[in-house]
């Protein structure tokens, strides 16, 4: 399994336990991908707390929160809360830092990597792969600290890398971008397929707000990010507080204010009645200090991942590595940008300027210079797979009361709205509501190769579906459902597009999803779109 984000870990974890020998390898330093190394706080339904999640991930939702109540100093009215939520954020009901989910998803492995059936191979990134015939035969990854290069060979591949790294590796055919409105028929497509027309990226970071001056310096790139104004910003500059409402696609002006002394015990986390992003301080917020004893943290921590840092020049699919690296760097540099623009020049609430005690939290993001780990990365390679999920299967426009398609091959379920950021080819959001939905198992395998899986955001969907497919709830339970494909078909001497087409088979596999605590389907009358 190449790619320990999370539907890497979900992966290897439903493989172990159900009896398989899994080597899992991570370019990153830590394991959690968006969740941890990407910074991202958990994107989730509105029902995450009650139902529509795998037991798995419920888990590891309830690990972090026991860390805080064992060893944070909470105050009464937050560790006596069920739902306790960290950093009072409103863009989910869990925030919280991103270091602790690394530890939970480690003890996760713990016992399947003391007992030997989970290898973690650490700093490593795929570079080559052999084939016969339909089959991979072995994958080779290459490491980020100066160690040897090593080749694995395995019964089964799964590919849970943040841009589906082993496709073009592989030969497994696939497709990036925008596809055509004659091929999927969605409404939301363009005339003609657009394959460089891509999400954008974003290198997110973490800050405080403390006394003194704390300001960068200058980035370099800063004198053309100061002035780049792109078109969807009708004239207004990216560095700002302004950018484009998503669901409107009219100019908003967002509030900032650090440590305003908020009711943090008060947040109602709920993007299907708030989408909370109006004051950018609370919305990403990791950790709310007034949770806390007085005093223990300084300052709230607030994560930006904000639109201000959507990069959005350049695609880094299928070009050379020189230029994936420089694309990430000028990322790295708009990222930087923000920030210092914010200390130094950014508009106050008082009519001053700046924010010199923005302090930025390496610690927090387990990194040198202040910024996340790794790019977040919104959009994949996505496999030509046996089922292609489609706006048409998940749009309220099309779909209305009915709700989204329903598959008898359901190997899980998510929601989110169809989510989609400005992109490389121009195009500004495209946010529409979507129906709570279910995910194909076909989605998982591709048409022709017989022992690879996705495992991450490069599954069966189109570049408008992975706008609501592409969420942290979504990813695990697509990689669960692929480990625990991959070693079915190894106890059963069976294949993955076999247990797709034999009923009786996919009917044994769906069973033992159900046993571990997968919901294939959403309950009767408890869901609604938004």
């Amino acid at each position: 399994m190449v790619g320990a984000g999370l539907g890497g870990v979900a992966a290897a974890l439903a493989a172990a336990d159900r009896g398989s020998h899994v080597i899992l390898a991570e370019e990153f330093p830590w394991i959690g991908g968006q969740l941890t190394s990407q910074a991202v706080p958990p994107d989730e339904h509105p029902w995450v707390e009650e139902f529509g999640i795998t037991a798995r991930y419920r888990a590891l939702r309830d690990g972090i929160r026991d860390v805080y109540r064992r060893r944070y100093p909470l105050i009464d009215g937050a560790r006596d809360r069920a739902d306790l939520n960290p950093g009072a954020g409103w863009v989910s009901k869990l925030c919280h830092e991103p270091r602790i989910a690394v530890g939970v998803l480690e003890q996760m492995l713990a016992p399947h990597r003391s007992a030997g059936r989970i290898a973690l191979l650490e700093r490593r990134r795929p570079i080559a792969a052999t084939t016969d015939g339909n089959r991979v035969t072995s994958v080779t990854l290459t490491s980020e600290i100066g160690e040897d290069d090593v080749t694995i060979y395995a019964s089964y591949v799964v590919d849970a890398t943040e841009t589906g790294e082993l496709l073009p590796l592989t030969g497994t055919e696939y497709v990036t971008g925008f596809e055509s409105r004659a091929e999927t028929g969605e409404p939301s497509a363009p005339e003609i397929a657009q394959p460089d027309n891509v999400q954008a990226l974003s290198v997110c970071f973490a800050v405080e707000h403390v006394e003194g001056d704390h300001t960068i310096e200058r980035p370099e790139r800063y004198d053309f990010w100061r002035d780049y104004t792109p078109s969807a910003w009708q004239g207004h500059p990216l560095l700002s507080w302004t950018a484009p409402n998503p669901r409107t696609l009219e100019t908003d002006t967002r509030a900032f204010s650090p440590n305003p002394g908020d009711d943090a015990l008060g947040v109602d986390a709920d993007q299907s009645k708030n989408a909370g992003d109006q004051n950018l301080w609370f919305f990403r917020r990791i950790a709310a200090r007034d949770l806390f004893a007085p005093g223990f943290y300084e300052s709230d921590i607030s994560l930006v991942n904000w639109p201000s840092i959507d990069y959005f020049l350049d695609h880094v699919l299928d070009v050379p590595r020189e230029t994936e690296l420089e694309r990430y760097e000028d990322a790295r540099q708009l990222s930087l940008s923000m920030l210092y623009w914010m200390q130094t020049e950014a508009p106050r609430a008082d009519g001053g300027t700046g924010f010199p005690g923005l302090r930025l939290r390496p610690d927090v993001m387990g990194s040198s210079d202040g910024l996340a780990q790794a790019p977040y990365h919104r959009e994949s390679r996505r496999i030509r797979a046996l089922t292609t999920i489609t706006e048409n299967d998940v749009s309220y426009a099309i779909r209305g009361d009915e709700g989204a398609t329903r598959y008898e091959e359901s190997v899980g379920v998510g929601m989110y709205r169809i989510d989609l950021h400005p992109s490389t080819g121009g195009d500004t959001y495209i946010d529409v509501a979507s129906t709570p939905f279910e995910i194909p198992l076909g989605a998982l395998i591709p048409r022709r190769v017989t022992n690879l899986l996705a495992a991450n955001k490069n599954i069966g969907t189109t570049h408008i579906t992975n706008g609501c497919y592409r969420l942290h709830p979504v990813e695990w339970n697509i990689g669960e459902a692929a480990g625990h494909l991959a070693a079915f078909c190894v106890a059963n001497s069976t294949t993955p597009h076999t247990v797709h087409s034999d009923t009786a088979q996919r009917e044994a596999y769906q069973g033992e999803l159900d046993a571990t605590g997968v919901e294939r389907h959403w309950p009767e009358g408890r869901v609604h779109a938004y």
